[in-house]
């Protein structure tokens, strides 16, 4: 028997080093191959809904974008919101569009929490920190959401008949998965000591930034300023959609239809919510009294403004920021 020797290699060191540069090119050129992979597989939906932009009124078209801009000024008013420390704002807003188009690639919001917390780190926020502040955000961005559904349902309490959009027979499963999955989530907690000190380490963490966020007002102003503002500003586009598409429904009761959607479908782990949101918007606005052809029109179109015209340059604006390593 022959002895072979090894090549050394150093402690803490792989013998070929992953080429960091060529790493950051490929991940430039990822969102544009996604963003391609997505609009090819839904091209007859997109097709579909540029045909119902040629026939809508301008106007309302353009005031619809000027709100979908400002939505995403919103959600940086809320991203600095939930940090004590001073992010840079142009940054922080080029984050958030790129953030966006994000977001529509990845199920359930992961691509948005991605981009941010990359974000926050690379700001030199621990990460510990960052992950709080991101919990959040997203904890502020569901609680206006939520409140602003409630307040419209109470002024007007007639806009939306809850029957069609959620039968009486799918209550009872919904409320069967909510159970097993606290049941699971306390069993794991109770059993398993390094997830339960690893939660509360975060808990602690978590509530320390909120307590330090609100001490300080701008910073709470920014917090849930933006958290109303952002779902305010959605529901507003898709009412300007509807008026410029003729839809006959009264502006609260499709603004009331918008959240009661998006509230259905926050736990559907869809890309950005494609397909499921197009579904709950539909049956929201024939709910509310719309005609069910004006409705799908009106839909498609809404998501054309709000995901595809957008969907291009924010991952274009995604692989610049990864370029100059600012993600």
């Amino acid at each position: 028997m022959t002895a072979v020797q090894l090549p050394e290699l150093r402690p803490g060191r792989l013998p070929r080093r992953v080429p960091v540069r060529r790493l950051r090119q490929i991940l430039c050129l990822l969102p544009l191959l996604l963003v391609t992979v997505v609009a090819v597989r839904h091209r007859s939906v997109l097709a579909e809904g540029f045909a119902h932009l040629g026939n809508a009124a301008w106007p309302w078209l353009l005031a619809a974008v000027g709100a979908t801009c400002l939505t995403w000024v919103a959600a940086a008013c809320t991203r600095q919101g939930a940090v004590v420390e001073r992010l840079p704002r142009r940054k922080l807003l080029a984050t958030q569009f790129a953030a966006g188009a994000a977001n529509h690639l990845l199920p359930t919001g992961l691509g948005a929490s991605a981009v941010n917390l990359r974000f926050m780190t690379v700001c030199g926020l621990p990460l510990a920190r960052s992950s709080a502040a991101l919990a959040l955000y997203l904890l502020a961005e569901s609680i206006g959401r939520v409140a602003l559904l409630g307040i419209l349902l109470v002024a007007f309490p007639d806009a939306l008949r809850l029957g069609t959009l959620v039968p009486e027979t799918a209550l009872g499963p919904l409320l069967a998965g909510a159970g097993v999955v606290f049941v699971i989530a306390v069993a794991v907690l109770s059993l398993v000591g390094r997830v339960r000190s690893s939660v509360l380490s975060f808990l602690r963490t978590a509530l320390g930034e909120a307590r330090s966020v609100h001490t300080r007002p701008a910073r709470a102003l920014a917090l849930w300023g933006g958290s109303f503002a952002f779902p305010a500003l959605q529901a507003t586009v898709l009412v300007l959609v509807g008026r410029a598409m003729g839809l006959d429904v009264p502006p609260a009761h499709m603004a009331v239809a918008y959240l009661a959607a998006t509230v259905a479908v926050a736990l559907v782990p869809t890309p950005g919510g494609i397909g499921s949101v197009e579904a709950a918007l539909v049956m929201a606005l024939v709910a509310a009294g719309g005609p069910a052809a004006v409705a799908t029109a009106v839909v498609l179109a809404f998501r054309v403004i709000t995901v595809w015209l957008p969907l291009v340059p924010g991952a274009l604006t995604l692989a610049a920021l990864v370029r100059l390593k600012v993600i």
